[in-house]
């Protein structure tokens, strides 16, 4: 049984993982795709380094292209992350007939749709399941799973630093600053966490799942963005008193076929699956129109979940390369992108303003509602010991993008509201 011989980018968090799985379940690997697998070859950053798991300093390089260009490897298998220069390794190893897979959110997000395309032209396989969502195996689900069916909605928690943060509010009451600190001691967070809190992460990830979802070209510029760092613990505790949880969702909708992603804080109703998930977790829910809901719910990141997509992605390269089928299964976007425009983009809307306390002000706010056609499922008006304002928390019924911005901008010019203090997408 000649062995299938891997090289490896990256040797940081997932690639030690990749190394214990492989080399730990060789045996289980073996029996399953008829022949060994065989790390063969491992770029990393310096050779000297020590590491926490032993590893044969003859296969360690600082060099890239030597694992790139080596004849015997089969498979390469990028962790190391990067865009630019990751991005020439790998058509390179395509164009040498090598197979990929990678973990790179970021590169398939920004050039899938010419690495696939590239595979396509010389018969490669480009696996990406771990790119999403960790252990979660929601990229093969698209593909396959849900071959015979048609996507219509693609709604998930899909980056666990913001939901541990978000979490952490809702459970403990703290501050977005503690708790983010806290993330960031703990290892959940980055230094900088601009990507994870901003939404740009969760984005990218939506991009990656609608266009393997509606079959279409997703652009990262398709997707409006927010992230959770405005969220206050005074947004949160209104949202529980409503009987919502406030969770970053990245949402992907398509009527018909004119389609829109967005990612942002959201309200969820408490009694919506997704609701409870919390801590690091992701989940994602998919709505079919023949399989109506699913979910899919697991550890969206660390060593071995993640590993685990990455290993059972060159198991499904290994089982090609023994049936001769690579390249057959790359879903190549074949749909004409329609973005929804702003008409067709409806949601419920939570809406929090602190206002003048005196009479007529909820008449003129109610007013100015019915003047664009947006309806009111509920309007609450309490004092706040801590805001001299009087506050006035309004949950509308579905409206559109379109109604609502005007709404807004209305109320900017309106002297008797002297903040908009929050506004969320509301689910359930």
């Amino acid at each position: 049984m000649k062995p299938v011989k891997v090289g490896l980018l990256g040797l940081g968090t997932v690639g030690t993982g990749v190394v214990r799985i492989v080399e730990g379940n060789q045996e289980d690997l073996s029996s399953q795709v008829g022949s060994p697998i065989v790390i063969e070859k491992i770029a990393v950053k310096n050779t000297e380094k020590e590491r926490v798991i032993a590893v044969d300093r003859a296969k360690l390089t600082e060099d890239p292209w030597e694992v790139i260009r080596h004849p015997d490897i089969d498979v390469i298998v990028e962790v190391m992350g990067g865009i630019d220069q990751t991005k020439e390794y790998i058509l390179e190893a395509l164009e040498r007939g090598k197979h990929i897979v990678t973990a790179n959110k970021d590169l398939m997000a920004l050039h899938g749709t010419e690495i696939l395309a590239k595979a396509q032209e010389k018969q490669c396989d480009v696996f990406y399941e771990a790119s999403v969502a960790g252990g979660i195996p929601i990229i093969r689900t698209l593909i396959e799973g849900f071959s015979s069916d048609r996507i219509t909605r693609i709604m998930g928690i899909v980056n666990g630093t913001t939901n541990f943060i978000l979490t952490k509010m809702s459970q403990e009451g703290a501050s977005y600053e503690e708790v983010l600190a806290e993330a960031q001691a703990l290892g959940y967070a980055e230094s900088d966490p601009t990507s994870d809190v901003e939404g740009l992460d969760a984005a990218r990830k939506m991009a990656i799942l609608s266009t393997l979802g509606f079959r279409t070209n997703v652009e990262l510029k398709d997707v409006t963005v927010k992230g959770i760092s405005s969220v206050t613990r005074e947004d949160i505790m209104y949202a529980k008193r409503l009987g919502y949880e406030m969770k970053l969702l990245g949402i992907a909708d398509r009527i018909g076929d004119e389609i829109t992603i967005s990612v942002q804080p959201t309200m969820v109703r408490q009694n919506h699956p997704i609701a409870s998930v919390n801590g690091v977790f992701n989940a994602v829910y998919v709505h079919g129109e023949a399989v109506g809901e699913t979910m899919f719910y697991g550890a969206g990141a660390g060593e071995l979940p993640t590993a685990t997509s990455v290993v059972a992605d060159i198991v499904a390269v290994t089982k090609n390369l023994k049936l001769g089928v690579n390249g057959l299964k790359a879903i190549v976007p074949y749909k004409i992108k329609r973005l929804q425009s702003d008409e067709q983009i409806v949601s419920k809307n939570f809406i929090l303003l602190h206002v003048d306390d005196k009479a007529g002000v909820l008449a003129q706010i109610t007013q100015i509602f019915a003047e664009y056609d947006v309806s009111l499922a509920s309007v609450v008006q309490q004092p706040n010991e801590h805001n001299p304002d009087a506050e006035i928390i309004i949950v509308t019924h579905n409206a559109s993008k379109a109604s609502m911005d005007k709404v807004l901008k209305h109320f900017e010019s309106l002297s008797v509201i002297r903040r908009i203090k929050s506004v969320y997408r509301v689910e359930g």
